[in-house]
């Protein structure tokens, strides 16, 4: 499977996806398509934890003052189901490869396996 999770308005998320070549891959824009449980399931198997797809840049979370509390794993995934914006973006999976979010190691990585 090659899909990305994305935010189509977002501009990193823009930049990043012109920088790849994204021939055979499935977009999501999660913001019109949220992520269903299924998928992020998925993702958590390939990741390792729901924790490594949720975003603490999010402006909901620190609105919600989660910094400050204890977050187990099922809060994690319920806050990502909740709203697009706690999944960290993008989300770049190629077969049993999974790339999170954009700093530039990591989609250095991920452009040496797509590209």
């Amino acid at each position: 499977m090659k899909k990305i999770y994305h935010l189509s308005t977002c501009s990193t998320n823009q930049r990043i996806l012109k920088e790849l070549s994204l021939e055979g891959f499935v977009l999501q824009d999660i913001k019109n398509t949220p992520i269903t449980e299924e998928q992020l399931d998925g993702l958590k198997t390939l990741a390792g934890s729901y924790e490594v797809l949720f975003s603490k840049r999010a402006q909901l979370y620190k609105q919600k003052g989660l910094k400050d509390k204890a977050l187990t794993e099922n809060d994690f995934k319920n806050l990502i189901l909740e709203h697009y914006t706690f999944l960290k973006r993008p989300v770049i999976v190629v077969g049993s490869k999974i790339f999170i979010g954009n700093s530039k190691k990591v989609i250095e990585q991920a452009k040496e396996v797509i590209n």
